[in-house]
């Protein structure tokens, strides 16, 4: 019995863990210093939980094609906010307001995303004084 149980046990904590090892924090990836806007075409969109991701080729000071990736929220959260999957296409030009990672690859935390019809939609969290929070004054 002892043996079952123990069994039992591992893999209740194993499920638990899994789902929080998946999702990171914002300081465990990206500065918070490190404020930056980049404007591009959408080569690849991944509506997926934990975090959506919008990938991003954006010309370089020498024209050169660079790829960013830019994370956001839950697909979720974004719905709630009225941006949707269908808001965006492959193609499409846009703007993406976040925090750049700490590692100083082209990964960048997504906050605001601005489309090229003007609309925008803030896909970071309220309050943190990020760029396009809607808290910042």
């Amino acid at each position: 019995m002892t043996n079952r149980l123990t069994a039992f046990l591992g893999i209740l904590f194993a499920a638990a863990v899994l789902p929080i090892e998946a999702h990171h924090s914002f300081a465990a990836e990206y500065d918070a210093s490190k404020a930056i806007r980049i404007t591009g075409v959408i080569s690849k969109v991944e509506w997926t939980n934990p975090h959506s991701y919008l990938y991003i080729d954006v010309k370089d000071d020498h024209g050169n094609l660079v790829a960013w990736t830019c994370e956001g929220g839950a697909p979720n959260t974004l719905s709630r906010r009225g941006f949707s999957k269908n808001a965006i296409k492959i193609g499409d030009t846009v703007t993406i307001d976040g925090y750049g990672a700490k590692d100083g690859s082209r990964l960048m935390d997504a906050r605001r995303i601005t489309l090229s019809d003007g609309r925008s939609f803030y896909s970071g969290s309220p309050g943190d004084g990020g760029p396009g929070d809607p808290g910042k004054p």
